[in-house]
């Protein structure tokens, strides 16, 4: 397999239902999986296992059948699919060869397949997975979703409301460069506050195509890891965050508490040695790193929730 591998999977069928669309066919996919692997914060469980979430200024609830491999998303029409919710969702991958190629490494990442099989890597908007990362540093998944959620609410505009509540896009990059840290102040960021406004100031000055170039598949990941480490707070691990969740950079391989974790317990790398795992990564699972470090923290999080580990 090379770099820019992407087989096709099995053709999708593409159904409109109303105000609904359903999309049959889906292999290798489970909306727990993907929603709940710390790449993405704006999406919510609902008590029937569905997900109601916003993006690219859009608002869905998604549906999963696994025994009739059939996506309903409500409020989306068969545009909509083919427009946003097909590439963000990163259905035009083979991810049954992805991990038939990874499988074949080591029973480690073989039994994290196994336990994550419905991971895929969202394709996220850039401004809003950049300004996410950054409220990410030293947090957990429910705060971070709490920050991310009042940052709209408090600077964003109004996208609209679903089934009552009200949802909110992230402040542009033009409004959060003018916002001071006392504006910020409800949305609890703590020394993040700066982060935000310095970035968002960079990227007004800069114009928001800079941020989006380095999504081209030109650019390489290392290249796009450089440019993004120029933002205020971005560091490796943010910028291979944001490389990997919504520029296409698959092979980036962020290191976090989480990872060192499962680096150190499953493959007995020294757990403060960063670089030896960066290296190891890059040996082991090139060129599908980002995709195997899903499996691997979902992995491990999972398992110390339940005291497996």
């Amino acid at each position: 397999m090379t770099r820019d591998d992407q087989t096709v999977p099995p053709a999708l069928k593409v159904n409109s239902c109303g105000r609904d669309v359903e999309i049959t066919g889906i292999r290798d996919f489970d909306l727990d999986h993907i929603f709940d692997c710390g790449q993405c914060f704006r999406w919510t469980r609902n008590e029937d296992g569905s997900y109601t979430g916003t993006a690219f200024g859009r608002i869905v609830r998604m549906i999963w059948n696994p025994a009739k491999q059939l996506l309903r998303i409500c409020g989306a029409t068969p545009e909509d699919f083919e427009n946003v919710w097909r590439g963000y969702l990163d259905l035009n991958r083979d991810y049954g060869e992805i991990k038939k190629y990874l499988a074949e490494k080591d029973t480690v990442i073989r039994e994290a397949i196994d336990f994550g099989s419905g991971i895929r890597i969202l394709n996220q908007e850039k401004w809003e997975t950049i300004l996410s990362f950054l409220i990410s540093q030293n947090n957990n998944i429910p705060r971070i979703r709490k920050c991310v959620d009042s940052l709209a609410e408090t600077l964003g505009a109004k996208i609209g409301t679903y089934d009552g509540k009200a949802y909110y896009a992230l402040p542009t990059p033009e409004i959060l460069a003018e916002a001071s840290l006392e504006d910020l102040a409800p949305c609890r960021l703590g020394y993040r506050a700066k982060y935000l406004i310095d970035t968002a100031k960079l990227v007004r000055e800069e114009g928001l195509d800079v941020l989006e170039a380095l999504g081209q598949p030109e650019i390489t990941a290392d290249d796009a890891r450089q440019s993004l480490c120029r933002y205020s707070g971005v560091g490796p691990k943010v910028a291979n965050c944001i490389s990997l969740f919504s520029m296409g950079k698959i092979d980036s391989f962020p290191i976090d508490v989480w990872v060192r974790k499962v680096m150190h317990q499953l493959y007995g790398i020294e757990e403060k040695n960063v670089k030896a795992m960066a290296e190891f990564a890059a040996e082991r699972f090139c060129p599908y790193g980002g995709i195997a470090q899903q499996y691997l923290f979902y992995y491990i999080t999972h398992h110390e929730e339940d005291g497996q580990l």
